[in-house]
């Protein structure tokens, strides 16, 4: 069987940047089995692939190469560019259907997409000396006055500070134990973060999930919604619009907007997107 792909970046924040996306449209007919061997045909660190919904304007599911995740950021930005790129949809207010809930979508004039994701949870917070191994630096090279904790705006993630871009950038995790440690806290991955002030963003970001696949990716949309929540529980900034660069460390330079509701101190809806840029198509067999 011939299966007709898109595959476009997502979060990009020049022509080289950004996340790639796989999207498959009218995917209604696909097995579990075939989207699993698209996902992993394509290599790309998720694959969306898009179904009629009884409850919302379109079912998306998302694959890694190994593994079915609930929701990704980038591949519902990569999802609703290609929908208006193909005459899909227009400029509008959308929902999809998804294993984390029935999410909104929104499609803006400028072709950036912004997507809601789930009010944050905040879950149990993780030593410093069993991270800082991990990711092969030292203990004090993790930020003293922000605790190490798991979050989820629709995946769990842990969070983790870091001092300066420099550490960030130099760090090489130990992918094994990064998997490892996932594995017994069950969550997606590690997003670690700076706040240095060298950069005129929010934050600069990197991501590991080898659990799923994924050494490193350059723009995640999840984890970032997780990272604003964060941020503004634990009182770092009290502005409700972030931006986030991740991905400079992969020459994959991305953008992530994220717009935080807050009623009183209570955070009531989470919004996270940006652009997709470069669309290309192809045709694979099964």
């Amino acid at each position: 069987m011939n299966l007709k792909v898109f595959i476009i970046n997502a979060f990009a924040k020049t022509s080289k940047g950004g996340n790639p996306a796989g999207v498959v449209l009218n995917a209604d007919n696909l097995s579990v089995k075939d989207m699993k061997k698209t996902a992993s045909i394509l290599g790309l660190s998720e694959t969306a692939f898009v179904m009629k919904s009884d409850c919302a304007d379109f079912k998306v599911r998302f694959f890694t190469p190994n593994n079915e995740v609930d929701l990704c950021g980038h591949a519902t930005i990569g999802t609703f560019s290609v929908l208006l790129n193909e005459g899909c949809i227009s400029v509008g207010c959308y929902t999809q259907e998804t294993k984390a809930g029935v999410l909104k979508v929104e499609v803006k004039a400028d072709a950036s997409i912004m997507m809601e994701q789930n009010k944050p949870k905040f879950y149990e917070t993780v030593d410093k000396k069993e991270i800082a191994k991990s990711l092969n630096i030292k203990h004090s090279d993790i930020v003293e006055d922000l605790p190490i904790q798991i979050v989820s705006t629709g995946l769990r993630d842990i969070i983790i500070p870091i001092k300066n871009i420099k550490i960030l950038d130099e760090i090489k995790p130990s992918i094994d134990q990064v998997a490892e440690i996932s594995r017994k806290y069950d969550v997606g991955g590690y997003h670690i973060f700076t706040l240095d002030s060298s950069r005129k963003e929010d934050a600069y970001c990197r991501n590991f999930a080898p659990l799923y696949g994924i050494n490193e990716e350059s723009a995640t949309g999840t984890s970032n919604g997780a990272l604003a929540c964060y941020l503004y529980k634990h009182k770092k900034f009290r502005n409700k619009d972030f931006v986030f660069e991740q991905g400079y460390a992969m020459n994959m330079q991305s953008e992530i907007l994220v717009i935080l509701n807050v009623v009183g101190d209570e955070i009531t809806a989470v919004k996270v997107g940006g652009k997709a840029l470069n669309l290309i198509s192809k045709e694979i067999n099964l």
